[in-house]
């Protein structure tokens, strides 16, 4: 028998019984579709913070306290301006070193109040991070060297505080002591879950003595080429243990948050493609119990082609390319479902999800994977039956 006389007599078998195969193929559309989805959930979270890192800046390397590790306790900073000023000296351009400070505090205009993170920098912020103003000035030298009350507002906090108003000369209150305003950022979204348009800069120094503390929390330095970072890393992790001898300090570069992080959430991403996965074992196993249902419906059918001088490897093919017919189907049509779910739910929701070719290329070689491996047994059950027997079955 031809392979294509095998293949339309497949393919009229599972027209005849269309019910029972839509049902047998419902376990497959279901895995393929799981898998199609999930990977993408994955793969877009995982762009999701490749952007937000990448957003921030090129060449930096933050520096913090303690060491940088998954799982590790908050360290006590101990970092002072005077660490800040000698790491500039270290590094031989001081507009490439910034420093933060922050704390969570209600900024009030009125009786119109709005909870944002108050961000102590200075002046140099702006060479480092990349991060636009939509109106007004950054804070200057002289604002730092002052302590002057002057702040730069996130855009969420302006439009909370002020609404239409130009909030520019304009004062807010925070902690009971009044700040002018002098800039308004342009609209930036999140970075790492944290909404940056709620965010309210002001000079380091004055944060500090509204919040009564002489520490900071950590400093960014930029480099000026890719070939720079690794030995400005040493430079600078040096001179801080110089100032702290016996304290630990971490320098983190982009490449280094984005290497951790994506392989936090490859690993994730492939214990979901994996959880999916058992949809299609479940699936596959569903094909193989009516594969074998189906030859013993069709014994004497079998017998019959048998007795007429069908070989064992033409009843074993028509019985697998059945098997096979009905994983693929299933799967062609799980993709599409999984291709448009994916769609609709980046459309729809904030949850990130990115369609991948290697994830459609999985779910469908696994889909027809599946049809050939449990279609194997029942076809082999059928190829192997004895004519006579298969005759005489009722």
């Amino acid at each position: 028998m031809r392979r294509y006389e095998a293949f339309s007599m497949a393919l009229e078998a599972l027209r005849v019984n269309r019910m029972r195969s839509l049902l047998t193929m419902l376990g497959v559309i279901i895995g393929v579709l799981s898998v199609v989805i999930l990977v993408s959930i994955g793969t877009g979270a995982k762009n999701a913070v490749e952007s937000e890192i990448a957003g921030l800046g090129s060449n930096i390397i933050l520096v913090v306290p303690g060491r940088l590790t998954t799982g590790a306790a908050p360290t006590q900073s101990r970092l002072n301006l005077q660490d800040v000023a000698h790491v500039r000296r270290v590094v031989g351009d001081p507009a490439k070193v910034t420093v933060s400070l922050q704390s969570g505090e209600t900024v009030r205009v009125g009786r119109t109040e709005q909870f944002a993170t108050i961000v102590g920098t200075d002046e140099n912020l702006p060479n480092i991070f990349e991060r636009p103003l939509e109106r007004g000035r950054y804070l200057s030298e002289t604002d730092v060297d002052t302590r002057r009350r002057v702040t730069v507002l996130g855009a969420e906090v302006a439009d909370k505080l002020f609404g239409d108003i130009d909030p520019i000369g304009r004062q807010v209150s925070i902690s009971g002591a009044r700040f002018r305003v002098v800039g308004v950022y342009a609209t930036v979204g999140a970075t790492f879950g944290v909404a940056r348009d709620a965010e309210v800069h002001m000079p380091v120094t004055t944060a500090q003595r509204l919040l009564g503390i002489s520490r900071i929390n950590g400093m960014a330095v930029g480099a000026s080429g890719p070939d720079e970072i690794e030995p400005l890393q040493g430079r600078v992790l040096a001179a801080l243990q110089e100032r702290h001898p016996g304290d630990q300090f971490s320098a983190v570069t982009q490449t280094q948050l984005l290497g951790t992080i994506g392989s936090i959430l490859g690993m994730l991403t492939g214990v979901l493609a994996a959880i999916a996965g058992i949809s299609l074992l479940v699936g596959g196993v569903g094909v193989s119990n009516i594969m074998l249902v189906s030859v013993r419906e069709r014994t004497r059918e079998i017998g019959l082609r048998k007795a007429l001088g069908a070989r064992q490897r033409d009843i074993l093919l028509q019985f697998l390319i059945e098997a096979v017919l009905l994983t693929t189907i299933g799967g062609t049509i799980g993709i599409a479902l999984g291709v448009g779910g994916s769609l609709l739910i980046q459309a729809l929701t904030p949850v990130p999800a990115a369609i991948t070719w290697w994830s459609i290329a999985l779910a469908f070689g696994v889909s027809v994977a599946v049809g050939v491996f449990f279609g194997v047994a029942p076809a082999r059950r059928a190829g192997r039956l004895d004519p006579v027997i298969a005759l005489r079955a009722e």
